[in-house]
């Protein structure tokens, strides 16, 4: 049995996009791949309107917290995601050559409900594909 592939989900703030990316790919694919998420300027709590928006599709939402893009920077990663323009331009220099991949998603912050559940919907269509196939899972 191979080692579990890691996928580091990246973004500015780590409250939301990155939020529910770290949920929805643990979930949609089942454990095949550890998967973290953090920011390269961390806000203090993870939007409610994210929360809402995984609450309702049924996932789990226990313990996520914003993180540092510093703590985890010697985990051995497989793959950065950077889901926000910033944090594409902001991306660290990783101790090792890491793939990345970027796949931008609009901030609902601030925004309905509904805004927020559009973008976990597009990040479930848009970013838990490439991740499968970016992986070869």
């Amino acid at each position: 049995m191979t080692a579990h592939k890691t996928v580091l989900i990246l973004c500015t703030g780590n409250s939301c996009r990155s939020q529910m990316a770290e949920v929805l790919l643990r979930h949609d694919l089942g454990g095949a791949v550890r998967v973290l998420s953090a920011g390269t300027r961390p806000q203090p709590k993870v939007a409610a309107g994210a929360i809402a928006a995984l609450q309702e599709a049924g996932l789990p939402t226990d313990g996520l917290y914003p993180k540092d893009v510093d703590a985890v920077m010697n985990e051995p990663i497989d793959l950065v995601v950077t889901v926000c323009d910033n944090a594409k331009e902001t991306c660290p220099v990783f101790p090792r050559p890491v793939p990345r991949t970027h796949i931008a998603f609009h901030d609902p912050h601030g925004e309905p409900l509904e805004s927020f559940i559009r973008v976990r919907d597009d990040i479930r269509a848009r970013l838990v594909p490439a991740v499968r196939e970016a992986l070869g899972l």
